[in-house]
């Protein structure tokens, strides 16, 4: 997988519980339907610590083997799958693959049962994407990818500033890095179309983060990498930023903040 830029453990670990309150159990019963009663493999690309992992093989059945994908060598070396289970109780297999997609072969599926990944659609680029839906395609592989943001957040109590850093940030996740274009919140839309042209059906489900008084870390951290981003790419909010992230903190303090933070889950499979 491409290195997902600024992403570390600790914040995969930070934001675990939220991501798995928010992924959709209804696309994760289609997905164990479609893969059957195994014995299975799972690709799970740009995988992290396992994640995804540690949240999908019990929801599927079967004897499992997951290849875990990611670039960085270091997060891999990470990954926790200690106790993870099946859904029949039993144990499952797990070997690593440092990759960048940039070298994913069109058969890289070939003989497996499901392709998934977490929060990493939106990082990735639209060759990329394409390269994802193709190698699924050629080898007629369903894929259940969870967590691509959509650009959608809300923060409650509203501020005027809102919509001047939402804005900012989605241009930021849409920016080039290293020549390469990041779809940012396009991305489960263009991967949506990308499995549509192919004639493939596609199913979908919102999943938002619902943060409140008991995800003050997590707000906090994801409030340094938004505003953060936003500014980076429009330094003209600086001057705006200090009072905003005050103000902001002063909420977070008082437990009055929440915030939902915009996802969706495509799940494609062949006709």
């Amino acid at each position: 997988m491409s290195a997902v830029p600024g992403v570390s453990a600790d914040w995969l670990a930070v934001r675990g519980r939220a991501d798995d309150a928010a992924r959709s159990e209804a696309l994760a019963r289609a997905a164990a339907r479609l893969t059957g009663p195994g014995p299975l493999v799972v690709h799970d690309l740009g995988s992290g610590t396992g994640a995804m992992v540690r949240w999908l093989a019990p929801r599927l059945a079967g004897a499992q083997a997951w290849v875990l994908h990611d670039a960085d060598p270091a997060i891999l070396s990470r990954v926790d799958a200690r106790g993870t289970r099946d859904g029949f109780g039993l144990p499952i297999n797990i070997r690593t693959r440092v990759e960048h997609l940039a070298e994913l072969p069109v058969t890289a599926f070939e003989g497996s049962s499901l392709v998934t990944a977490s929060a990493l659609l939106d990082v990735i680029t639209l060759e990329e994407a394409s390269a994802i839906v193709t190698a699924c395609v050629v080898s007629g592989v369903p894929a259940f990818f969870s967590l691509s943001v959509t650009g959608r957040v809300r923060l409650s109590p509203r501020d005027p500033a809102d919509q001047a850093f939402e804005t900012a940030f989605n241009d930021h996740q849409r920016r080039g890095v290293d020549g390469r274009r990041l779809l940012g919140p396009d991305a489960a839309r263009v991967v949506r179309e990308l499995f549509a042209a192919s004639g493939w059906r596609v199913r979908t489900a919102r999943t938002p983060w619902r943060l409140g008084p008991g995800d003050g870390q997590l707000i906090g951290e994801w409030l340094d990498g938004w505003i953060g981003a936003a500014l980076e790419q429009r330094a003209e909010l600086r001057p705006r930023a200090t009072e905003y992230r005050q103000r902001r903190d002063e909420e977070l303090a008082r437990a009055r903040l929440r915030v939902s933070v915009d996802h969706q889950d495509v799940l494609a499979w062949p006709r």
